[in-house]
């Protein structure tokens, strides 16, 4: 290459979750799907002279990252250090701590942060919203901001902060910067598309409203992305856990006097095919140690029965198919402590989980409860609890004749599908959303009538995502849920900590699988012969099932032309059940 080109290569990860070694605390595992002592060494093989390295957040949380918030320097800042990060960005869950948390761990970390739309209580920004670095003489700008929902997610860290709308800071940095570089990076702790229905908290309306960007780093939503274009800006994003790493090319000309950006290219690096860096293993042993000893301790035992059933279909849980004991023992808890009315969940859980009889580790309570969710209750009426299941209830595909499976709404988060407790339902997904809530009534039959005011326990996330603000569930206009009462029973932790409380000192450490069946999905109509064999060979791998890009769960059923001609029998026999 001669004096007139040059090459910047940006390696860039997100969402670490915690991963430090391949190990999975919340199964207590193996999982050498991707760690920081394994990206060490991938960012060893991909460096070159000119290399910028760029993680955009979500650090210090999941995978038992939380028993390391009070060490004078957490083991995922100490990894990331010894990696070389030149820039991080503040991912959503950094702010489940407080605020404290976040200015720790951006002190103890040696990369620059960036956050341009995070101000503290006297409002001064919580970190630049912009860096200009130079490689080979390269002028390189890099704009760092956080979703700017984070102050519904976590309204109570965030009380006495300001959060800006990350288009409107973005459009000032790129205003002020007026061309004064070579290249336009934007890092966003956000992922494609808009969440909760808020403009601007996706990173297409930043590249729409923002062409001027070279290069966009998305985040968050978990979706390897080795390369798309968004109105012509290069946009990547990374699976969570350190399983994926981006590495990008940029190629200048010397034109004028000036460097000219005349090339892009992109991929992504499987972190799970590299060894371990054994340094970074050396100085990350004893936290491992303590992960599994915290993990292993002993809360209770598992009588009579799974929690979860097996899955029909492999990679379907059941969970999300019908009443299960896992979701009702969650809603269970938090109405004991909230005593609230009803209660409403998520399913935390890895899909794959499954909780058979026997000892009940205090790990076991993260598989359960993957995420450290505080609980509300919020107070709401009969017709605002039926708008928040019918929106929940745009999680299914409408079942169309010829299905042979349920599938899922690919544009919906799982996350935002919560299953109740305290009320009888049924989901009819042969209607169109919007119409499907039937048969909503009270445990002794009596209809929930729209004036009904019903205290409702849910995690934080629901209540500042969906309930208390306007946007996805309530427009402008309606009334709101009204929060009655925040981080309940703080003194013992979120939700996971209230389920390891509960099985302890509330059943004695002795715990039951118990079902309500106080719901279920209708509308379902199949050929049963067709079923069993379309179940048949998608558990022996002839059939696959199409799955969103996250690659969680189906968003397309097997229907009876996906079939071999003659592998079922023509029985019309009506069914209305579950996949």
């Amino acid at each position: 290459m001669t004096k007139s080109e040059t090459v910047i290569r940006i390696l860039a990860t997100s969402d670490l979750h915690g991963k430090m070694v391949p190990w999975s605390y919340a199964v207590d595992q193996e999982d050498t799907h991707g760690s920081m002592a394994q990206l060490s060494e991938a960012l060893r093989a991909y460096r070159t002279e000119q290399t910028v390295y760029i993680d955009a957040g979500d650090l210090i949380q999941d995978n038992s990252a939380e028993l390391f918030l009070n060490d004078p320097v957490h083991p995922m800042v100490q990894a990331l250090n010894r990696c070389g990060c030149d820039i991080w960005v503040t991912g959503n869950h950094e702010y489940n701590f407080g605020i404290d948390a976040v200015r720790k761990t951006i002190a103890d970390l040696d990369a620059l942060t960036l956050t341009g739309n995070v101000y503290l209580p006297d409002g001064s920004p919580l970190a630049p919203g912009y860096t200009i670095i130079e490689r080979g003489g390269i002028r390189i700008a890099v704009i760092g901001m956080v979703s700017h929902n984070i102050k519904r997610w976590d309204e109570q860290m965030l009380s006495d902060c300001d959060v800006t709308d990350m288009l409107e800071e973005t459009r000032k940095v790129i205003n002020s910067l007026q061309g004064g570089y070579d290249v336009l990076i934007g890092v966003y702790h956000a992922g494609i598309s808009n969440e909760c229905s808020v403009p601007n908290t996706g990173v297409t309306d930043i590249c729409n409203a923002c062409p001027e960007f070279d290069l966009v780093i998305s985040s968050h939503e978990h979706i390897r992305i080795p390369e798309m274009h968004i109105n012509n800006v290069l946009v990547v994003q990374n699976a969570a856990y350190a399983a994926t790493m981006s590495v990008i090319d940029l190629s200048f000309e010397r034109k004028d006097d000036a460097w000219k950006l005349c090339g892009r290219k992109a991929g992504s690096v499987d972190v799970g095919d590299y060894p371990c860096d054994p340094e970074i293993l050396e100085l990350l042993r004893p936290y491992h140690e303590r992960a599994r000893k915290d993990a292993a301790i002993v809360i209770g035992e598992l009588r009579k029965g799974p929690l979860a059933e097996m899955p029909e279909v492999n990679g379907v849980p059941r969970t999300l198919l019908e009443d299960t004991a896992l979701i009702d023992l969650i809603n269970r808890v938090q109405m004991h402590y909230s005593q609230a009315d009803i209660s409403a969940t998520p399913l935390c859980s890895h899909l794959d989980a499954f909780f058979p009889e026997g000892p009940i580790r205090k790990c076991d309570t993260s598989r359960m409860y993957r995420f450290p969710n505080m609980l509300y209750k919020v107070l709401m009426t009969g017709k605002q609890l039926r708008k928040h299941m019918e929106y929940c209830a745009r999680f299914y595909n409408t079942f169309r004749p010829g299905d042979l499976t349920v599938s899922f709404n690919p544009e919906f988060k799982r996350f935002h599908y919560n299953i109740y407790s305290g009320v009888n339902y049924e989901i009819n997904i042969s209607k169109e959303p919007g119409e499907r809530i039937e048969h909503l009534t009270w445990p002794d039959g009596t209809p929930v009538k729209d004036t009904d005011r019903i205290h409702a326990a849910v995690n934080y996330y629901c209540a500042n995502s969906a309930l208390l603000h306007y946007g996805g569930v309530f427009q402008e206009g309606e009334e709101l849920p009204v929060l009655e009462e925040a981080d309940i029973r703080s003194d013992l932790g979120g939700v996971r900590e209230l389920i390891g409380d509960y099985i302890r000192n509330v059943k004695q450490g002795i715990l039951t699988p118990q079902k309500n069946g106080n719901w279920k999905l209708t509308g379902i109509s199949w050929n049963p012969s067709a079923h069993e064999t379309a179940v048949r060979l998608l558990n022996n791998g002839t059939l696959t099932l199409q799955c969103a890009e996250c690659g969680s769960i189906n968003s397309r059923s097997i229907r009876e032309e996906d079939l071999p001609a003659d592998s079922y029998t023509n029985d019309r026999r009506v069914s209305d059940g579950n996949s």
